[in-house]
């Protein structure tokens, strides 16, 4: 009876959950699947709250809460009013770059970079699920990636910032600077005069290129600079420094960069690449953590699921901190000493998984818009789903077109919905398009050829703004219409329904790289949307969309 005994008491301190008090969950990576680059956090008391970018789309900056730095619940949007802010007229891959997230005496601050027109600005909420309020711009800040740093001891607050080369005199292509004010937070300016911290990098003499995504932490009497370096491609690291002052000097560190994939095997299995513009947090267990950008390519350098938010822990060594010390590289999944969190009714964002959404009361705060919010185009309905009224705007242009679009999270995906549309003209056109750019695209459309309506795949010309048709078949006459686009890492495939049960293949194995970030350029990452669109011409008609249902299937995550 005394072994026995004793076996349950070493079971419950030391067996699979570890000491005494936690338990094992596993971190699993990326913790944001799909397009969420440029990660900022942020922790309050037991609670953590994430942003990233979203460039032109609309509700811009959402806004995650977590308990355990592994499940995810979006609870917001920063720029969720149009009255706020827009990005009519700019490119996609435009808009709002790089944004940070930070707290102090109960209130959360925001800064962001609104790349073309607004620049620098900084928006305030006392609740991370919003209000947030009406930007406040920041002329003096010439930069990108602004981020504020709170010195509790001192009640003082800085901004540090990406800038151009001493003098705006660049000594090669990609030199840069990290530069900061004193900020008054109560006022939300600038204070003082701007001073240069880091001049090109860690080593000028080696033509550092893009030094970026500054922010400063304090501990054990050091303050420590950390930023990215080397662009967000394959050369993206991450670089640090420190000083026994705010304003510097800071030394870098010996054994930069403290994070990077550069160097390693292109052929090793499920490779993460492009790691960097990290950020570093305390976990519940004490212990620290970095969140960070990176990718996941099916080939080389392609892939179509955008810049990702991963996590690693970090190692504090001789007062240094270094991300993910014991393995080159970035593991998919991290064990950690504590018990999971799990928010309610939030929508998985890590591994695999399946959902659908549907639309008898409010859009999902993940759902996207192009450029703007206008809810007058739109309506829902727990009979008909979504119903868009044809907009004459088209996604090839740059305004708001009838579409509302949810990320592609996995390599190996599928998307799918139920549509119910009778188009009037050859020019009305609605269905499921998989969407990198206004130059990249594939769209699954209902319309009519020759007063027979029939199902459609285009493929997007950049050059001409206009589609070529791969395909074409009748469209059936149930009325009901199933529209499905599935990914295969560097192949899409369509397929169609034509009473809403059966599916036949209208077209596999289409070329993924098209709409690669790789082919298409810039900063984004594929989206599946709803897209409803009369072509340039006025009219009425209208298109539903009973649910959109999604899955995604990675071999990494099994």
């Amino acid at each position: 009876m005394k072994k026995y005994l004793l076996s349950i008491v070493l079971l419950v301190c030391f067996g699979l959950t570890g000491p005494v008090g936690l338990a094992q969950t596993t971190l699993v990576n990326p913790i944001l699947t799909g397009f969420y680059p440029d990660p900022s956090i942020v922790r309050v008391g037991t609670d953590y709250y994430l942003v990233n970018s979203t460039f032109s789309y609309f509700p811009g900056i959402p806004v995650f809460h977590s308990k355990d730095l592994k499940n995810w619940k979006q609870i917001g949007n920063v720029i969720d009013r149009p009255g706020q802010m827009d990005f009519m007229g700019e490119p996609m891959t435009r808009g709002l770059f790089a944004p940070a997230i930070s707290h102090y005496k109960g209130v959360y601050y925001v800064t962001c970079t609104d790349i073309d027109h607004d620049g620098n600005f900084v928006v305030t909420a006392r609740n991370p699920a919003g209000p947030w309020s009406n930007p406040v711009k920041l002329p003096q800040v010439r930069g990108i990636d602004p981020s504020i740093y709170f010195d509790e001891e001192t009640d003082k607050a800085y901004i540090l910032y990406n800038s151009d080369a001493p003098d705006r005199k660049p000594l090669y292509s990609g030199h840069r600077t990290i530069r900061m004010y004193e900020f008054d937070y109560r006022n939300l300016k600038v204070t003082g005069e701007e001073k240069q911290l880091v001049n090109g990098g860690v080593d000028l003499s080696k033509k550092p290129v893009w030094i970026e995504a500054p922010h400063i932490l304090k501990r054990n009497g050091w303050y420590y600079l950390y930023a990215a370096e080397g662009g967000t491609s394959v050369n993206h690291t991450e670089v640090v420094f420190r000083s026994k002052d705010v304003w510097g000097p800071y030394v870098p560190y010996e054994n930069n960069p403290i994070l990077t994939q550069k160097g390693l095997p292109e052929d090793r299995k499920d490779p993460v690449t492009s790691a960097g513009h990290a950020q570093l947090v305390e976990g519940p267990d004490g212990k620290w953590y970095a969140i960070f950008l990176a990718v996941r390519p099916y080939e080389g350098d392609y892939y179509n699921t955008g810049r990702e938010t991963f996590i690693a822990p970090v190692e504090w060594k001789n007062d240094w901190p270094i991300i993910n010390p014991d393995s080159r590289e970035i593991k998919y999944a991290y064990p950690v000493g504590y018990k999971e969190v799990k928010p309610k009714g939030a929508l998985p964002q890590s591994g695999n998984f399946d959902y659908t959404l549907t639309f008898d009361k409010a859009l999902d705060p993940a759902l996207l818009f192009m450029r703007t919010h206008d809810n007058s185009w739109y309506s829902l309905s727990k009979k008909q789903g979504l119903t868009l009224r044809l907009k004459p705007e088209t996604v090839m242009e740059k305004g708001n077109p009838a579409f509302i679009g949810k990320r592609q999270q996995h390599l190996n995906s599928l998307a799918e919905t139920e549509l119910v549309f009778s188009p009037k003209s050859e020019k009305e056109k609605a269905g499921l398009i998989i969407f990198q750019d206004e130059g990249h695209f594939y769209f699954l459309a209902k319309s009519t050829t020759q007063g027979k309506e029939v199902i459609q795949l285009y493929k997007s010309k950049p050059r001409e703004k206009d589609m070529e048709l791969l395909a074409e078949v009748p469209a059936g006459t149930s009325g009901k219409t199933g529209l499905r686009i599935a990914s295969q890492g560097d192949a899409y495939s369509f397929y169609v329904s034509t009473d809403a049960k059966n599916w036949t293949s209208l077209k596999e194995n289409i070329d993924a790289k098209f709409l690669s970030t790789k082919t298409a350029g810039g900063f984004i990452g594929c989206v599946y949307g709803l897209y409803a669109t009369s072509s340039g011409e006025s009219g009425s008609n209208t298109a539903s969309f009973r649910y959109l249902k999604y899955r995604g299937d990675d071999p990494m995550f099994k």
